[in-house]
């Protein structure tokens, strides 16, 4: 603008020189003053153009040094967000695995409190059994019973003839210690129990159970292929089991771990479809968002 200006006044200036030339004779001394004046005029305006010229070049400069400056700290924010989403993606994944332990964890706490309800009802069976003997044999006391046959020969007590029951440990001590050390961390001697349960009692109410925790303690130690297989076994040999929504669900999240990400998304849709409104539904729904899989409504 400044420059514009100091243009239009010289033009201004010049012609107002030749207009009054053309107006009429002046004297010498005074056309000589105006060149002068010109000519000052003229030297203003160069000197105004070469200031502007320089205020320019130096605020292209401070200009350049701000944008380098602004990438720089673009380029660190980026830097810094993308420390920031690693971070989180790492506290993601590990509140998983937490997640994934706590809640074997429960499900073994879950699995004692029902052990210890079998275990009060069989002595409370066992009492009244033993209650009925007592009184059995006070009535035969009672009503004058021999103890012995003709013939001398002494009477044999029902149990008499029982031998041992051999090597094996009982259901309820090999399904308590496998809980125990799978709660505790000790996977392969929990593994050894639970084998040695379902090799003796595979009959039984909990072998479902100790199925089931095979899978967990192969999922726990990343053996996911072994885990995905013994997960098979609770829905293929134990149909009417209640540990068939989370075997359904862990079977999801290991077919995942091992990347067979289309076969374990079908996985967790069966859990939604089949249990709904179960906790294995809220985190089968939970795992298909984090995947970025639609999820059933």
């Amino acid at each position: 603008m400044r420059l514009r200006n100091l243009v239009i006044f010289a033009a201004a200036a010049i012609a107002g020189v030749f207009v009054g030339s053309a107006a009429g004779p002046r004297p010498a001394s005074a056309v000589s003053r105006e060149i002068i004046d010109l000519q000052h005029d003229v030297s203003s305006l160069l000197q105004g153009q070469k200031d502007l010229a320089t205020q320019m070049t130096q605020d292209h400069t401070v200009m350049k040094t701000l944008v380098e400056q602004s990438n720089d700290n673009v380029g660190k924010l980026n830097a810094t967000m993308s420390a920031v989403q690693k971070s989180v993606q790492d506290v993601q994944a590990n509140s998983g695995a937490r997640l994934d332990t706590m809640s074997t964890q429960v499900q073994s706490l879950s699995d004692n409190l029902e052990e210890i309800k079998s275990r009060l009802g069989k002595l409370n069976q066992q009492l009244v059994d033993l209650q009925n003997t007592a009184q059995g044999i006070d009535s035969k006391i009672s009503g004058g019973a021999p103890s012995s046959a003709p013939g001398g020969n002494a009477t044999v007590t029902p149990n008499a003839a029982a031998g041992p029951s051999g090597p094996a440990p009982s259901a309820d001590t090999l399904y308590s210690n496998g809980l125990r050390d799978i709660t505790s961390g000790k996977y392969d001697l929990a593994r050894s129990e639970f084998q040695d349960y379902l090799k003796y009692y595979g009959d039984t109410d909990l072998a479902s159970n100790a199925q089931f925790y095979l899978g967990e303690i192969a999922f726990s130690q990343k053996q996911y292929d072994q885990a995905v297989a013994e997960y098979d076994k609770v829905l293929t040999n134990y149909p009417k089991s209640f540990k068939l929504a989370p075997a359904h669900l862990k079977k999801g999240f290991a077919l995942i771990a091992v990347g067979q990400k289309q076969a374990g998304i079908k996985e967790l849709r069966e859990v939604i479809k089949r249990y709904p409104k179960t906790d294995e539904d809220q985190r089968a729904r939970a795992k298909l968002k984090e995947l970025g899989a639609p999820v059933p409504a």
